[in-house]
């Protein structure tokens, strides 16, 4: 059997999610390189604009369905727009980010093909005609490999596992208009209105920076100076458990078991002791930093960097530093 591979290039207000890249990179190496028999999906009016991007990340073709039912994600429509494309062009593997949004609707979209799901995971590749993908367990603390030889395979890759990889900066893309036929007995809900905060930062599973702090923070006036520090170097602010508990910050920028993944590049930790429900959320980052006056803190076990010191006097100073290297 040979594979073909489709991927679902989340588009949100109008952007196209760096998601897109990342998947698309990886089913690239797993189908060793090969571009011919990788596709991708676009769903929104106006979302052809991002064609010539997925084609510069290895898309051999990009279907747009350009309706309205998928301006604003809804699982339903998104659901029969991807089922139509995969079951009229004979999809093997599906592939799509670990983000709420595919979360949401994989699993469903699974059940209506009968086909098999492996969900959040931080690889994948072929042995022979089995797809084979990295799973983490138990927190993170170890991994599993899950295998399928179903005859239509669903993925969703935890995001920030790995970089985009331009295939072809010349790429010109191949565009297929794909008509929809939406069955709207079965849309049962109808969004009417979508309310986002004020803030421009990048959502905290996409960024690739992010500072954090924890209870040490002691309010949520003192969250500026790491917002101040975040916003030099164009990261995000999470917070750990205790620090939301406590009242200091909001739940959507909480990072743990109980609140968001994150894989950031460079995670910065200020006052955050390490427990085992927050590692769970960000112990895979490229590279964590660790500020706390205790020095038997469990996140300096974690840390790649420690810094023994109070926070509200080494985050101004890296702050000062990170402005140095940006000037």
């Amino acid at each position: 059997m040979s594979h073909k591979v489709l991927v679902y290039a989340e588009v949100r207000n109008g952007k196209l999610k760096s998601t897109s890249g990342e998947t698309l990179a990886e089913a690239r190496k797993m189908m060793g390189g090969k571009t011919e028999n990788i596709h991708a999906v676009l769903l929104g009016e106006g979302c052809e604009q991002h064609a010539k991007t997925l084609a510069t990340f290895g898309a051999s073709k990009i279907y747009v369905v350009d309706a309205p039912e998928t301006n604003t994600y809804q699982g339903e429509p998104t659901i029969q727009a991807l089922d139509q494309i995969i079951k009229k062009n004979g999809y093997t593997i599906v592939v799509g980010p670990g983000s709420p949004t595919g979360r949401d609707f994989f699993p469903r979209l699974a059940i209506r093909n009968s086909g098999a799901m492996l969900t959040d995971v931080v690889g994948f590749q072929l042995e022979g005609e089995t797809i084979v993908a990295d799973i983490p367990m138990y927190l993170g603390k170890c991994s599993k490999q899950a295998v399928s030889n179903a005859a239509t395979t669903f993925i969703t890759l935890r995001p920030n596992v790995r970089p985009s990889e331009v295939a072809d900066a010349n790429a010109q893309p191949s565009v297929e208009k794909f008509s929809c036929s939406f069955d709207a007995s079965k849309i049962t809900a109808k969004v009417v209105e979508v309310r986002k905060g004020s803030s421009e930062r990048p959502d905290l599973t996409e960024a690739s920076i992010i500072v954090s702090g924890g209870r040490a923070i002691a309010n949520k006036d003192n969250f500026k100076i790491l917002f101040e520090c975040a916003d030099v170097v164009h990261g995000s602010v999470g917070a750990s458990r205790a620090a939301v508990d406590s009242g200091y910050a909001p739940y959507d920028m909480q990072v743990g078991q109980t609140g968001k993944t994150v894989n950031p590049n460079l995670y910065v930790a200020c006052g955050i002791s390490g427990s085992i429900q927050h590692l769970s959320g960000m112990r895979t980052s490229k590279c964590i930093v660790a500020i706390n006056t205790d020095a038997d803190a469990p996140i300096f076990q974690k840390a790649d960097y420690g810094i023994v010191a109070d926070l509200f006097q080494a985050v101004p100073i890296l702050t000062r530093e990170f402005k140095k290297m940006t000037e």
